[in-house]
């Protein structure tokens, strides 16, 4: 039989394979060329694990730590040798892997209302660097839905139970370690002895699971201290435990069962209620502070427009009267915008925006003078005034929004104390069981195709091409600056994967298997096939999430 011709990207050539070779034999044969230690790869933009094997010719994407989907299977294959340790060591105890944090990934493990000790914690590791030692595969078997909820059940694991149920797949596939099934909807590593580089640590009462950076992976990811994040995901959590849907599984329960309408009422209640209590701090420095400014900062899609009027209309009800301001409008003329590495327009860079101007604009509203206030035509790539004009008097306040908005060199240093910080994102507690966490950032970039695809006339692989670049400027130019917010605030929703799954998943169909960002769309359909759809009608019209899905009652 003739050989294969596997395309590979990573090394611009075509290889000559034996048909039935798998993924890892091929990275191994080309290792020097590499130059990396790939993690899984993606044959014709679909993402697979390394033991794949190769039956006709086509195109091989060798994937390391250095992207996030390398990143995604060794975490996987991390919490899964976590789990088996704890079950060999400490049965009664149950692992949940919450959120990213700190440079690593929060998680829990607790017995009842026990915690785990350092001590503990030490003999886990120990066990871990053990069943490293023993280099066990990593297996994979598929199942009828009835045997996977027989045997999830049988180990009291009722949040697997409720996702296998409620999506409603007649087969499941798991993963096996030595004995311990689990399951995890990704690849993972070949074989523990892969995972070469790991912690655990105890931190703010749970476990800190730290991994390879994907900027070095020979190092640890570095730690960054954020207690305060920590705390916004811990309100949510407590909301999710209250209303009985921690996990996907028990929200899909809920909206089969009719609860779906409740859910959304606590979730906006609780939100309103958060944005009335910053409307209130507010006042109060004002009055007494002298507070002038109000700042409102946060990544792409964290809702940060939807926020501010919301803030406007409670900031009005403590007898304020707030004057919103996009720093969009203060965007330097298209030819002068910075280019990124590729060429390409930076508008997440600092120096797109005219800080000069605004500069001088913010001094002289604060002096009382009459400003003609700009406007950015983004079909010119120019500014524009229209008569625009704002004076401040006597209760006035500006309500200042962007994404740079917390970064020092926009407000100047003697205006500083004037101001009031505000960080906004999508922090979701909610996972789809609890060894598979959901990423905050799927849902940003889910609102955001929603939003793109709606109103700006955008296709799925428009935002998902786009989506690296912009994180990329949020690493650089926004999360430095979360610490120097007064208050964070939390704009996910308990329920808004169920609404957007619907919106999302006729958009992610559409993307051809021929272009590159069809793995992405894969992985984002595939984690929504376990979801249930809500329905759209149940959202208020003021909800935080009509900026995405439409029906706003706030003109945008």
């Amino acid at each position: 039989m003739e050989n294969l011709s596997i395309y590979c990207p990573n090394l611009d050539e075509h290889l000559s394979v034996p048909p039935g070779a798998t993924l890892y034999q091929v990275a191994q044969s080309y290792r020097n060329a590499l130059g990396f230690e790939p993690v899984n790869a993606r044959v014709n933009n679909l993402t697979v694990a390394l033991d794949w094997r190769l039956r006709e010719s086509c195109q091989v994407e060798f994937v390391g730590l250095t992207e996030e989907s390398g990143r995604h299977t060794y975490l996987r294959s991390l919490c899964l040798l976590f789990a088996k340790a704890l079950h060999d060591e400490l049965p009664h105890y149950h692992l949940s892997v919450r959120h990213s944090l700190s440079g690593g990934y929060f998680s829990v493990v607790r017995c009842g209302d026990k915690g785990i000790t350092d001590e503990q914690l030490a003999l886990i590791k120990r066990r871990i660097d053990h069943l490293i030692a023993e280099d066990l595969p990593f297996e994979r078997r598929t199942v009828p839905a009835e045997e996977a909820v027989q045997i999830f059940t049988a180990m009291g694991e009722m949040d697997k139970v409720d996702l296998i149920t409620s999506s409603g797949q007649p087969y499941v596939t798991y993963h096996y370690l030595d004995g311990y099934p689990d399951n995890y909807y990704g690849s993972l590593l070949l074989s523990t002895g892969q995972v070469q580089l790991y912690d655990l640590v105890p931190y703010l009462g749970g476990v800190l699971i730290r991994v390879p950076s994907i900027v070095q992976p020979t190092e640890l990811a570095p730690f960054e201290p954020q207690q305060p994040m920590r705390e916004v995901f811990d309100k949510q959590s407590r909301l999710l435990t209250l209303l009985d849907v921690s996990y996907v599984g028990s929200l899909n329960k809920a909206i089969s069962t009719g609860h779906f309408s409740e859910i959304v009422q606590v979730a906006e209640a609780a939100q309103e209620k958060e944005i009335a209590a910053i409307a209130t701090e507010i006042a109060e420095a004002y009055n007494q502070k002298g507070v002038r400014i109000v700042l409102v900062a946060g990544p792409s899609s964290s809702g940060k427009t939807t926020f501010t009027k919301r803030l406007r209309l409670q900031l009005m009800a403590n007898y304020l009267r707030p004057h919103q301001i996009s720093l969009d409008n203060y965007f330097v003329a298209r030819e002068f915008t910075p280019l990124d590495d590729n060429g390409e327009y930076d508008f997440e860079h600092i120096e797109a925006l005219d800080l000069e101007l605004f500069a001088s604009d913010l001094r002289r509203l604060l002096a009382g003078e009459l400003v003609d206030m700009p406007l950015f035509d983004f079909t010119q790539g120019a500014r524009v005034y229209q008569k625009e004009l704002l004076q401040l008097g006597e209760g006035d306040l500006l309500l200042i929004e962007g994404i740079h908005a917390l970064n020092p060199r926009l407000i100047p240093e003697d205006l500083q104390p004037l101001t009031y910080n505000i960080y906004i994102s999508a922090l979701t507690a909610l996972g789809l069981d609890a060894h598979n966490r959901i990423p905050s950032t799927d849902i940003r970039l889910l609102r955001r195709m929603v939003r793109d695809h709606n109103y700006r006339g955008y296709s799925a692989i428009d935002t998902i091409s786009r989506w690296r670049s912009v994180r990329a400027g949020e690493k650089r130019w926004i999360f430095p600056y979360q610490n120097r917010a007064n208050v964070l605030f939390n704009s996910a929703l308990l329920y808004e994967v169920a609404v957007l799954k619907t919106l999302a998943e006729q958009i992610l169909y559409q993307v051809p298997a021929c272009v590159k960002e069809y793995s992405e769309a894969r992985r984002l359909l595939r984690f929504l096939d376990h979801v249930r759809p809500a329905p759209i009608n149940e959202i208020p019209s003021t909800s935080l999430l009509r900026e995405f899905i439409g029906g706003s009652s706030f003109h945008y």
